[in-house]
């Protein structure tokens, strides 16, 4: 078998066997001449040997291309033989347009929090009506349960959730339900412990600085092969793996400064293999930039990649429906739904417009004529938007379901990708706190200081002893989605609302046609209520807590011809012969011809 890394300072690399082979006299790695800076050495092994690598005779190191760190960061690699795993399930692949996206943590989204536990509740994503899942991060990082963006190995699997054969057999247990799977993966930085890449090579550069430290060093000397070693991995996920696409996390902590940029290449080797493949392949992008760029086409200048989560569309919908006005929320609750009916129509809410929050302008106007609108994501909660709160409190702490059915509305029938945080389709009541479990004790209170920090920053209610402590493990505990609730009320009734909506999604081409000239938004900020028409289909929805909405139909979409009302919360209602629509407060009604 093949061994090899790239080491460029090292004078001397020494493969060390570690587990059952520790006994093993140790193999010196010869100098590669045809790639400056790698070693390489052929040494007989099989799936599941242990090893590490050591330069200059210093401590065993886990080789940074490992797939398994059976011990977890920091200990020896252990050989995959990627063609030993037995796919059960042939998948074609399912595209970006028409998908639903379900945002779930492998270590909460069960009590046991493992891809064997997590694969026994794909059914539930089947009936519901999603098409792919987006795992959150599953790279090894310290200790058992966490979130996973302070991963330290990007090509290996988190141990505890099942390894990488745990991860594969996840993947063709949801293929076989007609579910895609994306991985949520962080190429913006590594966690603070257990991180060997420095020791290596020059990973990392003070050129550029992010909220993690040094950045990914992408421009600077050497960033030839820490480009290669990212774009290495990221389609190791997609071929080996066979996921079906990858969530970037915070791109806009990508600094790169060549051309042409990252970004650009990585969508090119995506697309590249997506064509090898025979199969769709895509690339999600957060991003706080507000940015055309990010998935205009690369032959304009763009990026290229497929889509990006749509932020201001959750704030708008977040300050409509909740009031809150703290931080960034801000800038869209002087008039929240003037901003929803601007990013239903126009994408972008911060499109070059002033941001309080910011104190300059933001963002760049979107042309949704030439970017469809399925290339934005949207969405009522996300592990960021929920997690960050003080508390960990959902939509559902503070909402009645009646809101929270309007939310779901306005959610799956947006001209956007609509995606739903774990739980969400019930209503789940559990909350989603900021957990970890470092064993570093210096490390662990680091992290306590720093989450008090911005929760001040943030403004959020409490006192600092009333916050959760990240790393007490009641607090993970508490965030395990209870799957009892589903069956009881008014969590079935949440269930079968968004089974409903998802149904009409799936049935009726005109909630996933993205023509803008095929989407209008009509709205009363002052009665709360707000009509949303894509082509002949009308959602209308009142947010108002006491006071029906008089929501005069639109008669363009009407067309003169009789409406149906194709679903209600709570209840089915048509509008008056006047053709004036008289919702109750705290429902929503889909019409159509």
């Amino acid at each position: 078998m093949l061994f090899e890394v790239w080491a460029p300072r090292a004078g001397r690399v020494a493969l060390q066997w570690a587990g059952d082979r520790a006994g093993e006299p140790a193999v010196v790695l010869e100098r590669d001449p045809g790639r400056a800076g790698w070693w390489r050495t052929e040494a007989p092994a099989r799936d599941g040997d242990r090893y590490a690598f050591r330069l200059d005779d210093g401590p065993p190191l886990p080789d940074p291309r490992a797939v398994r760190l059976p011990d977890g960061p920091g200990g020896p690699g252990a050989v995959v033989e990627h063609d030993r795993f037995r796919w059960r399930h042939p998948w074609p692949g399912r595209p970006l347009p028409g998908a639903v996206l379900y945002e779930l943590h492998l270590g909460t989204f069960t009590p046991e929090g493992t891809f064997r536990a997590a694969a026994e509740r794909l059914r539930h994503l089947a009936d519901l009506g999603i098409t792919h899942i987006s795992l959150m991060p599953v790279c090894p990082f310290p200790g058992h349960h966490g979130w996973g963006y302070d991963g330290v190995a990007p090509w290996a699997v988190h141990e505890p959730y099942g390894g990488p054969n745990g991860l594969k057999q996840f993947v063709d247990a949801a293929h076989g339900h007609g579910l895609g799977v994306l991985l949520d993966v962080v190429l913006n930085h590594l966690g603070p412990s257990g991180n060997p890449l420095p020791a290596f090579g020059p990973y990392f550069t003070d050129t550029h600085h992010t909220p993690w430290g040094a950045a990914v060093n992408l421009d600077a000397p050497g960033s030839a092969e820490v480009r290669s070693y990212f774009l290495g991995s990221a389609l190791s996920w997609l071929r080996d793996f066979r996921l079906d696409g990858l969530r970037l996390d915070a791109i806009h902590a990508l600094y790169d400064d060549s051309a042409p940029h990252f970004l650009a290449e990585l969508s090119a080797a995506v697309d590249g293999l997506a064509g090898q493949l025979g199969r769709p392949l895509f690339l999600v992008a957060e991003s706080d930039l507000n940015d055309p760029g990010t998935t205009a086409p690369r032959e304009h200048n763009g990026h290229g990649l497929h889509a990006q989560w749509n932020d201001d569309f959750h704030h708008s919908l977040h300050t409509a429906l909740t009031g809150e006005s703290q931080g960034y929320y801000a800038d869209f609750a002087r008039a929240p739904l003037a901003a929803l009916a601007k990013t239903l129509t126009g994408g972008f809410f911060h499109d070059g417009t002033y941001s309080g929050f910011r104190g300059r302008a933001h963002g760049a106007p979107l042309d949704l004529r030439v970017t469809p609108a399925y290339r934005l994501l949207a969405y009522a909660q996300t592990h960021d938007q929920v997690g960050n709160r003080a508390l960990g409190d959902r939509l559902a702490a503070g909402l009645s379901p009646g809101l929270l059915a309007c939310a779901a509305a306005l959610v799956l029938c947006s001209p956007f990708t609509p995606m739903l945080f774990m739980g969400e389709e019930w209503g789940a009541t559990t909350p989603w706190q900021y957990f970890t479990s470092h064993p570093d004790p210096e490390l662990a209170e680091a992290v306590r200081a720093g989450r008090r920090r911005e929760f001040a920053a943030h403004e959020w209610a409490g006192e600092a002893g009333d916050w959760p402590d990240p790393q007490d493990p009641a607090t993970r505990d508490r965030c395990v989605l209870d799957w009892t609730q589903p069956a009881r009320k008014p969590h079935s009734a949440l269930l079968a609302w968004h089974r409903t909506l998802l149904a009409l999604r799936h049935e009726l081409p005109p909630l996933t046609d993205p023509d803008p000239r095929h989407t209008a938004v009509r709205f009363d900020e002052q009665a709360r209520w707000l009509l949303l028409r894509r082509g002949p289909l009308q959602v209308a929805v009142n947010l108002a807590r006491d006071a029906t909405a008089a929501v005069p139909v639109d008669d363009a979409a009407r067309g003169g011809t009789r409406l149906q009302a194709l679903a209600g919360w709570p209840a089915a209602r048509l509008p008056g012969a006047d053709g004036v629509l008289r919702l109750p407060p705290e429902s929503a009604v889909v019409l159509g011809p």
